[in-house]
């Protein structure tokens, strides 16, 4: 009964699903690019509201300081980090394809959802916790080397905190469409570019549509709708609440993770 017992408990389900996560954790920690791609993005937050504080904001005239929105100028870095945490989702999974790696995963775990789902559940603890974080450092950092009294936004100010741990969403919804494009694509090439792609050119392509085309699909493009999430003051009224901005980013790396999902099972490795 005992031996039985240990069996069963050894081989449940959930300690399956604990193997691989812990596996997928192993994995993430242990790739050089992970280390380089989130220090990146840690040190763009950072270093840019730092450099912000320091170079811009004494240099503002009094009009600009009463109509700018501070967290949106804090967190200046985030046009910088968004492509490193964007990048690590994409080689998550596509670089395993790239070396062939893939197979010794699938081997060793032949659910490939159950693959996907660990990575997918590992990454989003791991973006969310670096984009948090360094959206927090950018936060205080900014605070502290401010010139003068200007400029000042306490956390406890109307949209300040949702702005500041917005960021950390945003950086995080960003790293979960890369990883969908990364499942989807499977080439790390490709898949940056398909990712960057999605990220800048549908913008700059919309800036070519007449003006009421332009109000009606811009603020639904991902960058528009999710960088409304980390904007504290000064709204565009033609844009999305921050909130549903941000849920229309979210549906975006869902479609792309739930493509990706659908694939695994249905393509050779």
């Amino acid at each position: 009964m005992d031996i039985t017992t240990t069996a069963e408990t050894a081989y449940s389900p959930l300690t399956a699903v604990a193997n691989v996560l812990r596996s997928e954790y192993c994995k993430l920690r242990t790739v050089r690019s992970t280390f380089w791609t989130l220090l990146a993005a840690a040190v763009s937050n950072a270093g840019v509201a730092a450099l912000l504080a320091i170079f811009v904001s004494g240099r503002l005239t009094a009009h600009q300081k009463a109509t700018i929105d501070v967290v949106r100028l804090t967190l200046g870095g985030l046009h910088l980090s968004q492509v490193a945490i964007g990048v690590l989702g994409v080689l998550v999974i596509s670089s395993e394809y790239s070396t062939g790696m893939i197979r010794a995963s699938l081997a060793a775990v032949p659910r490939r959802r159950l693959v996907l789902a660990a990575k997918t559940a590992v990454f989003t603890v791991v973006s969310l916790v670096i984009g948090l974080a360094s959206s927090f450092a950018a936060y205080f950092i900014f605070q502290a080397a401010r010139s003068g009294n200007s400029l000042s936004a306490p956390l406890g100010d109307p949209g300040v905190l949702r702005a500041v741990a917005g960021g950390g969403l945003y950086l995080g919804v960003i790293g979960l469409f890369g990883l969908g494009l990364g499942a989807i694509i499977r080439a790390p090439a490709g898949a940056i570019a398909a990712l960057l792609g999605a990220m800048f050119v549908p913008p700059l392509l919309s800036d070519l549509l007449p003006h009421a085309w332009q109000t009606s699909i811009g603020p639904y493009l991902p960058l528009n709708a999710g960088g409304q999430i980390y904007i504290a003051s000064h709204f565009d009224p033609n844009s999305l609440s921050p909130w549903t901005g941000l849920g229309v980013f979210v549906l975006y790396a869902a479609a792309a993770l739930a493509i990706g999902f659908f694939l695994i099972n249905h393509r050779d490795a």
